[in-house]
């Protein structure tokens, strides 16, 4: 359970505990395949997305990749030698939506073993031995598990695993069907219980929330709540049915069973357009209370599964492109804010940017050919990640600030939440903005098929070492646009496809056109030429900055670092903080117009309250430049002052300056801004 209430005090009790370590995942059994790399011939797209693209690996193989665990084996299948995927920092276990989120979006591909012993940990037996998703609090989530066994079964052609996936699936549908709480409305067509992402009543507007909610923090115990009807479940149980009906007929079930679960497929996506489709805002609504109440509120979940599983007929699949809000930082959770929040305190499953959501709806932006919007989306998640070294859980959606949000905890109105580090879906979203958006892989029972999407002025690009069954792929995509040209399987023209039954080690050339003229970070620079529109170190909505002032929460950051605002009187969006250890560096951009060497001098705004003159390392393009002090600015850290450093070598026509806590420093400073000047 993500956000419920009893669970959820204990995590924060725990991070309370832990707040100055690190949890340590253990480590499985046997190590995971190599990866795969990420190689953009554009040095700026390297920096942003290829080091996102290597973190997030990391986060997904090694830090969230954890050994087995005998707990998680109810279901008798799990394989000792093979760990299991945990939900992220924070979060221990293989929760049921984010074993499954993370196996759809990138696990079944990097690691097939892996994703399979991740599902089966979230699966349990009913006391006749039949298998089931686990039958936990968070029963309305339950279905999303048989998409991702399905996409897992596409992935790797494993008959045994469907199996045993099908007898899952059809027990779970069978319980949530005649479930009393979180089960089927025949009045409606529809299934009640909480939105599939929404287990917190921050994601709710009032009613069924009341303005305290005071209730309860979680969303189920609020009567409205279960007994209402919410756009992104219903989608998820269509899209359960049809994937039940494909197990079953590649499984060669009779026919009749097969019928059973497309006819009930096809009348849940007619009540869905029927009750949730809403001609005035050109969107679907999110909720339906069980009193006939619509709430004519935008649901980021929603909106991307009905692009995702063709609930939206082409029609209105252009009107959720064309009405659809998305915040600076992506599309959020729930908009807009209730009136019990704000823009300075949004809820926690409000009007704010987590990245599961971001990634989904990168997904459907991609699958609809909206190329712009994807390569946004994609950029914006490569800098959060960037930013604050490594993939959070939440985001201020105006800001990009880590942020968990505001929500009633205990007794305690308004509580504003943590986000945590290190998480798995996080991660998992932006794999798959880079697998199923940039390189467009589609999976099928009979291979895989390509539909790449590469947006002007990122620059050609190559996937490496990226296993599919027994071939090992090469991907190369040159030009830009979603339009082939030619595609090319070890040199040889060939259809825009691999069979299933390739193996060994494969080349794939794509020559790509058509991109959309667009200037993404609206500077007046069409993004074909702009060196900046996408780049790391630069802020969200602007083009290459001056180089005269760089806002540190647009640093590319690593080692803990990450931008805040729990100090008054800094500039911008934010400021960084985190520079506490020994391996936290911040690192900015210099976007000169000229290649020529120059030496010049760089000031820096920062906070030091404590009782020394504290030191950093200076670096430029990697290279030591020397130790550069700090001195005390004043005993609060919401006092600011400046230094200088002189005579500093940049050459070439973007110079990394990295400000570093290298060994031998003693760090433990706030940065505001930097600024160079010849």
């Amino acid at each position: 359970m993500r956000n419920g209430f009893p669970k959820r005090i204990r995590h924060v009790l725990l991070a309370l505990a832990t707040a100055a370590g690190t949890l340590a995942a253990a480590v499985p059994a046997t190590a995971s395949p190599a990866p795969p790399s990420l190689e953009f011939a554009n040095p700026d797209s390297q920096a942003l997305f290829g080091t996102a693209y290597t973190a997030a690996l990391q986060n997904l193989l090694h830090t969230n990749t954890i050994a087995y665990d005998a707990r998680y084996d109810r279901s008798g299948l799990l394989d000792p030698a093979t760990g299991i995927v945990r939900a992220g920092g924070g979060y221990a276990q293989p929760w049921t939506r984010d074993a499954s989120i993370n196996s759809w979006n990138a696990t079944s591909l990097l690691d097939p073993a892996l994703a399979e012993n991740t599902l089966w940990a979230v699966v349990d037996k009913d006391a006749a031995g039949a298998l089931r998703v686990q039958q936990d609090d968070q029963q309305w989530d339950q279905v999303v598990w048989v998409t991702a066994a399905w996409h897992h079964f596409l992935v790797t052609g494993d008959r045994d695993f469907l199996q045993d996936a099908y007898r899952t699936a059809a027990t779970t549908l069978t319980i949530r069907e005649h479930a009393t709480t979180a089960g089927f409305n025949p009045a409606y067509g529809l299934f009640t219980g909480a939105s599939f992402f929404n287990d917190g009543i921050a994601g709710y507007p009032a009613p069924p929330a009341d303005a305290t909610e005071s209730v309860s923090t979680g969303s189920m115990p609020w009567p409205g709540v279960a007994s209402g009807m919410y756009l992104s479940t219903n989608e998820l149980y269509y899209a359960a049915y049809v994937n039940a009906a494909n197990m079953a007929g590649k499984l060669g079930r009779p026919a009749a069973e097969i019928a059973g679960y497309r006819s009930r497929a096809a009348a849940l996506r007619t009540a869905i357009n029927q009750r949730f489709w809403n001609p005035a805002t050109g969107l679907y609504d999110y909720q339906l209370l069980a009193d006939g109440s619509r709430g004519a509120f935008q649901e980021g979940t929603g909106l991307a599964f009905a692009l995702i599983f063709g609930i939206a007929n082409p029609a209105q699949a252009r009107s959720i492109l064309g009405h659809a809000r998305e915040l600076a930082w992506g599309m959020p959770d729930t908009f807009p804010n209730w009136a019990r929040y704000s823009d300075a305190q949004p809820g926690r499953h409000n009007a704010i940017v987590w990245p599961l959501v971001m990634g989904l709806w990168a997904k459907a932006l991609a699958g609809q050919g909206e190329q712009n919007g994807f390569a946004a989306e994609t950029a914006r998640l490569a800098k959060l990640a960037g930013g604050n070294s490594g993939f959070w859980e939440i985001h201020n959606g105006t800001t990009g600030v880590v942020d968990g949000g505001w929500q009633r905890l205990g007794d305690t109105v308004k509580f504003h939440w943590g986000s945590e580090p290190d998480q798995t879906w996080s991660a998992t979203a932006f794999l798959d903005m880079v697998h199923t958006g940039l390189f467009g892989l589609t999976f099928t029972d009979r291979g895989l098929s390509f539909a790449p999407r590469l947006p002007a002025g990122w620059g050609d690009v190559t996937l490496r070492n990226l296993r599919y069954r027994g071939a090992n792929l090469t991907i190369a995509l040159h030009g830009a646009g979603g339009t082939i040209t030619s595609f090319r399987l070890d040199g040889r023209a060939a259809p825009a496809a691999v069979p299933d039954t390739l193996t060994g080690d494969h080349t794939i050339d794509v020559i790509l056109t058509g991109a959309p003229a667009g200037d993404r970070d609206g500077d007046g620079v069409p993004d074909a030429q702009d060196r900046c529109s996408d780049t790391a170190g630069t802020a969200a909505l602007s083009g290459c900055p001056d180089p005269a002032h760089l806002e540190a929460e647009d640093a590319r950051n690593t080692g803990g670092v990450k931008a805040n605002v729990n100090h008054t009187g800094y500039s911008g969006r934010a400021f960084l903080d985190g520079l506490w250890a020994q391996g936290a560096a911040s690192s900015f951009t210099v976007h000169r117009t000229t290649t020529a060497a120059e030496r010049g001098s760089i000031t820096v705004r920062y906070a030091n309250a404590n009782s020394d003159t504290r030191t950093m390392t200076l670096s430029v393009d990697g290279q030591p430049v020397g130790q550069v002090g700090f001195p005390k600015v004043a005993d609060s850290w919401d006092a600011w002052g400046t230094t200088t450093f002189a005579d500093v070598p940049l050459t070439g026509r973007d110079p990394v300056v990295t400000l570093s806590y290298a060994p031998g420093d003693t760090g433990a400073i706030n940065l505001d801004w930097l600024e160079y000047r010849r």
